[in-house]
């Protein structure tokens, strides 16, 4: 199974024309302020870790864009005035294509908080997808709080990087992070050959292993931008996707559970 995480703008579907099996929203749980009940005691406001609750005189404003789903002011609140309740921010869809089963979600347009569909999205994987060995995540990029929610459960993270300096330093703080997740990973080198060796090197110096290495190409890059797949024309790519499976499988399944 395939799951497209980069719940604000996944693109791994380009690749595949699959049938849509199953349909569902991706729903956000929010406080909704009763104000028949509320006796403005002030305490909501002060548990939201996020700012999402502000007291305004005789009134309570909730932000949905900054709340987090976390239930503390729900559960907290002594008279039952912020109860949750559910609003849409995405869909999900899961495909067949072949034998491949390929689930994404996507927000909508405006929605701010990715996390909340991402965690739905592996949900659902983890109850209907239990018997498959293999599950590949498609994280959205950077270390911030949706790529946390992507890989926290990950046996193995791939981290794809570019031999550039921006390259580097992303690559650097995305190695930080698993580190601090103590998250198995290794490195995979796109574009290999517009820059220089300094990722290369890096690896080397951190003990990280490197499990490819794609060359900067203009045939990749027109089969790409043509949504088509690429190591059907590149034998060696085909290799190296070999090799990186039989790495990721050995490396989690020496894991402990």
């Amino acid at each position: 199974v395939l799951v497209d995480l980069d719940v604000e703008e996944p693109n791994s579907g380009l690749f595949f024309e699959g049938k849509l099996v199953h349909e569902e929203d991706n729903l956000k749980m929010i406080p909704q302020w009763d104000e028949s009940l509320c006796t403005l005691c002030g305490l909501c406001p002060k548990v939201c870790n996020f700012h999402a609750i502000m007291q305004l005189g005789p009134t309570i404003l909730v932000f949905p864009e900054l709340c987090h789903s976390c239930y503390a002011c729900a559960e907290l609140c002594p008279v039952n005035a912020l109860p949750m309740t559910p609003k849409v921010i995405g869909k999900l869809r899961d495909y067949q294509v072949d034998k491949l089963h390929f689930v994404e979600s996507r927000l909508n347009i405006g929605e701010e908080q990715a996390v909340a569909s991402i965690a739905k999205t592996k949900k659902y994987v983890a109850g209907k997808y239990a018997e498959v060995r293999i599950a590949l995540f498609d994280s959205p990029p950077g270390t911030s709080c949706p790529v946390i929610e992507a890989t926290k459960d990950a046996d193995f993270v791939i981290l794809i990087t570019e031999p550039t300096p921006f390259g580097l330093h992303d690559l650097t703080l995305a190695v930080e992070t698993m580190r601090k997740l103590e998250k198995p990973f290794g490195v995979v080198v796109n574009r290999d050959g517009i820059g220089n060796d300094e990722v290369l090197r890096y690896c080397k110096a951190e003990n990280i292993p490197v499990l490819a290495r794609i060359p900067n190409s203009r045939k990749i890059a027109e089969l790409y931008s043509a949504g088509k797949l690429i190591y059907p024309e590149f034998p060696e790519i085909r290799e190296s996707l070999g090799h990186i499976l039989d790495y990721c499988l050995s490396t989690a399944e020496r894991s402990p559970a």
